[in-house]
């Protein structure tokens, strides 16, 4: 996870970059979102993440200060919610919560769309770590010990030892045309998902100590789904933007498309183009010209 979001950030700066752009004007703006689990290594992620990054601006990008810092949020990981014994869930993402100091998933997400109540305790969970817990006082309440100084180590060499299996199979770019990022990731979910069915891996009230009726999933009292009058209303609102906008559409999704074939600036196009044209629009037409990707 680290070396595959850290390699696709350097991979839109040095585009950027290519693009005339100066790296001060830009590496400032950039953040990163990472995914905390309950494994010890999940510890370390965001002092890694800083390292690496903050080395790379300095020594290769020749970047300021500010741009040596890295942003980053962390949400716990939804790959350790379990639909059998939910209410342990809340547990776990407190646990990696406390790795974090900062963001939870509601316990209930495994089975349904969070309900209010979850919500409400996955909050709870970050601010009673933030307002009553001491460890939030400080910038890094375990930093300098034994374990996360030999961990923050050894995941560095990890990340690094990952960017060179991707650079020899042509970088982010290269590696994503050999399908590299996508089976890396389809063979970890395999692993963890042996290891969790034949108890390698233990998952209290999952795979071991379950309850005396077995620790069945739990299916949920109520998915939460927009009403039919609430899909009927957003069909006519699409149907109304159309008819306001059916003057000015077509000339919008041609200047799009003439972007897009010239190698312009989508982005900036996109501010324009969204006001009057719906996504269904834009992604067909875009689709006319660069193709729909196929496995």
């Amino acid at each position: 996870q680290l070396a595959f979001t850290l390699a696709n950030g350097f991979t839109y700066v040095e585009y950027y970059l290519s693009r005339g752009m100066h790296i001060d004007d830009f590496a400032p703006n950039l953040s990163f979102f990472f995914s905390n689990g309950m494994d010890p290594e999940y510890s370390v992620i965001g002092r890694v993440a800083r390292r690496i990054w903050a080395k790379a601006m300095k020594n290769k990008y020749k970047a300021n200060d500010r741009s040596q810092k890295l942003k980053y949020h962390i949400q716990t990981s939804g790959r350790s919610l379990h639909a059998q014994e939910i209410d342990f869930n809340d547990i776990r993402t407190t646990l990696q919560a406390l790795y974090a100091i900062y963001d939870t998933n509601a316990y209930d997400e495994a089975i349904t769309t969070p309900t209010e109540e979850s919500v409400r305790r996955a909050m709870a969970i970050q601010l009673i770590i933030n307002r009553e817990l001491g460890s939030a006082k400080t910038e890094n309440f375990i930093q300098g010990s034994f374990a996360i100084e030999e961990l923050t180590d050894l995941v560095e060499e990890a990340v690094l030892a990952e960017f060179d299996r991707l650079t020899e199979r042509g970088g982010v770019l290269g590696a994503m045309e050999r399908m590299y990022q996508r089976n890396k990731i389809q063979e970890e979910s395999l692993h963890y998902e042996m290891l969790k069915h034949t108890g390698e891996f233990p998952i209290v009230g999952v795979n071991t100590f379950l309850n005396k009726k077995g620790s069945p999933t739990v299916i949920p009292g109520e998915v939460i789904r927009s009403t039919t009058e609430e899909k009927e209303q957003q069909i006519q609102n699409l149907r109304a933007f159309w008819k306001r906008n059916e003057n000015q559409s077509a000339a919008m999704l041609n200047k799009l498309k003439k972007a897009a074939v010239h190698n312009g600036n989508l982005f900036e196009e996109l501010m324009e183009t969204v006001k009057h044209c719906s996504l269904g629009q834009i992604t067909h037409a875009l689709y006319e010209v660069g193709g729909q990707y196929r496995r």
